[in-house]
């Protein structure tokens, strides 16, 4: 049992604006559970649950700083979660909008310009959310995508190693898949190809 274990919310919030990663790892481990439990009930999908999940952690570790916590941790956490939550329904109810919209332009081609205004708005929305990647993440990503370098490629250009490389990707395609629901992200993917 580490000493970590026995400090109380607020001392670890305390260590975690201080970039404390004990105090991070133990934050995580006491609440890593039951926020994904309450996430699997709302969403009823463990792949979304585990994303948001990590999701969330992520932006508690990238905002550390600015953290303002003065009551319970616990609140906090899952105040951030059900935001989240919220978020994912509302891309759901958006993405079953957008395939809804896409099987009548198929039925109606007369309607081309406005499947071109879609698929523009569709770019920006990508667009939107490769820029809100964190910083250096969103670096690799577009190196790999836009320029098309591979991983070793990347490394040697940004002075880091080729698992750092594959790391920062996979975990950018996964947020990105978790922000723009599946159909959206398969899409980007394929047309990148």
């Amino acid at each position: 049992m580490s000493i970590y274990s026995k400090l109380t919310d607020t001392d670890l919030a305390a260590l975690l604006t201080q970039s404390n990663r004990l105090a991070f790892a133990e934050i995580y481990d006491r609440y890593k559970g039951i926020l994904f439990v309450h996430a699997y009930r709302r969403l009823a999908n463990s792949e979304e649950a585990e994303d948001v999940i990590h999701d969330l952690f992520i932006n508690l570790w990238n905002k550390r700083e600015d953290l303002n916590i003065k009551n319970h941790m616990s609140g906090y956490l899952y105040t951030a979660l059900r935001n989240r939550i919220f978020d994912v329904i509302s891309r759901k109810k958006i993405e079953s909008a957008y395939m809804a919209s896409i099987d009548l332009n198929l039925v109606a081609s007369a309607y081309i310009t406005d499947h071109k205004v879609r698929e523009s708005e569709l770019a920006k929305i990508i667009e939107k959310e490769i820029a809100a990647l964190p910083e250096k993440m969103r670096e690799v990503f577009l190196l790999s995508r836009k320029q098309n370098l591979n991983h070793k490629e990347i490394a040697e250009k940004l002075g880091i190693s080729e698992q750092t490389v594959s790391k920062q990707i996979t975990r950018a395609l996964r947020i990105l898949r978790m922000r723009l629901g599946i159909v959206v992200y398969i899409i980007y993917i394929f047309k990148l190809h």
